[in-house]
């Protein structure tokens, strides 16, 4: 039974500047804020930063997995308020939950945390999934 206020189990995904580098090569975002450090540091970053785009990628992978599947997901918003900062030769954590916003019949509405090193990456975060009719809300 899905209830308002659950709060669903946090997943943490590991990223590095190996993650960052394959991420480059398959979007063909070259953009070198997200490879190369004096660069990034020239232009006012902390260090290199991960892909505004793969955070989102992993953070929708987090609710497709809760949802059963892509098909499930009617709507995945967010707004960028902090960098994902990936120093060199670290791997750094995204670390994704969620809580049961609302349940309307088969309709899940999720409100969404991410974070990584304690810092808030995302803001105003949610979802909205229709579970399959096999699963109870």
């Amino acid at each position: 039974m899905i209830t308002v206020g659950e709060v669903l189990s946090a997943k943490v995904f590991w990223v590095d500047r190996e993650l960052l580098k394959a991420y480059a090569d398959a979007s063909g975002d070259q953009n070198p804020i997200h490879q190369d450090e004096a660069f990034a540091k020239s232009v006012g970053l902390p260090n290199v930063i991960a892909h505004g785009m793969l955070t989102m990628a992993l953070v929708g992978k987090f609710v497709t997995e809760f949802a059963g599947g892509s098909a499930s997901v009617k709507e995945f918003s967010g707004r960028f308020v902090k960098p994902v900062i990936v120093p060199a030769g670290e791997k750094v954590d995204l670390t994704v939950s969620a809580t049961i916003a609302e349940v309307n019949g088969s309709d899940i509405r999720l409100d969404i945390s991410a974070t990584s090193a304690g810092v808030k990456v995302l803001g105003m975060a949610k979802a909205l999934i229709t579970l399959p009719a096999n699963v109870k809300s």
